[in-house]
């Protein structure tokens, strides 16, 4: 595995890569939800490349930029034992040599509502630095994690609606044995704050069981939150698309809330009776 910090080297590494190539972008801190994605990764592609970057321009000013995990070491260790063939690690300058970009791509309505209402400008950031990426490393597949599932939907629009050469692969959700979504944040909980985050696992678990009866999903997920410490941000029912609650059929639930100091979010596809 090699590991590069340059956008030259970077270069060079790529053009060395034969065959279809696959890359996982992620900020660090991996866990076993990125191990699926890298699997996933190794299974559909000849050659995997891996990006590590804590990306400034999806952080607000409030937010956990600086205290935000950086594992590196550790990171390229699950990276190798994946079979990555590159690792790209860049730091601020190298991935934004003239400064933060004025130009960025603009997520459209649905990077305003759910995360995009609440994290205003995360989306714009988030998908600026997804199209930087996917123009250097130049993939024939790129795979992401369904547990961020309006991020998921958004790059696969920007790549259909911008024309960008690669197939977005979402991958499932992993899930500690208790539910508790994987995330790099969950290293944030105190053991009491743990306890209390497995409420978004579980509402989300009682819309989906009240969905297959027939009964208001909604309703049912947000009377989990009646008396917790979980501070609810929004509980949404949507269509696959994140367009309107469907009457019936296939649809999606998201939620988000603070837990102490830290923000989770999940979500989970549902089948509306």
């Amino acid at each position: 595995m090699d590991l590069v910090h340059s956008r030259a080297d970077l270069a060079a590494g790529r053009a060395a890569l034969d065959g279809p190539v696959a890359v996982v972008m992620t900020m660090g801190a991996l866990h076993q939800g990125h191990k699926a994605l890298l699997r996933e990764a190794r299974a559909r592609a000849d050659r995997v490349v891996a990006t590590i970057f804590v990306n400034p321009l999806q952080f607000g000013p409030n937010e956990d930029f600086d205290r935000y995990p950086r594992t590196l070491d550790a990171d390229l260790a699950v990276c190798a034992a994946a079979g990555v063939d590159l690792v790209f690690a860049p730091d601020r300058t190298e991935m934004y040599p003239a400064g933060e970009p004025t130009v960025r791509v603009n997520p459209g309505p649905l990077g305003e509502q759910f995360e995009g209402a609440s994290r205003p400008g995360f989306f714009h950031g988030v998908l600026t630095v997804v199209l930087k990426l996917l123009q250097l490393t130049r993939p024939d597949l790129t795979f992401f994690g369904e547990k961020d599932y309006q991020q998921l939907t958004l790059v696969k629009r920007m790549v259909r609606d911008l024309d960008v050469p690669v197939e977005v692969v979402g991958v499932p959700t992993v899930r500690e044995s208790d539910g508790l979504a994987l995330s790099s944040r969950n290293r944030y909980l105190s053991e009491v704050e743990r306890g209390t985050a497995l409420t978004l696992s579980r509402a989300l678990r009682a819309g989906v069981e009240a969905a297959r009866r027939g009964e208001d999903a909604e309703k049912a997920a947000r009377a989990v939150f009646d008396g917790s410490a979980a501070d609810l941000d929004y509980l949404v029912l949507t269509d696959p698309e994140l367009g309107p609650a469907p009457a019936h059929g296939p649809g999606r639930l998201l939620v988000a809330a603070r837990v102490g100091k830290t923000r989770l979010i999940d979500n989970a596809a549902v089948e509306v009776a």
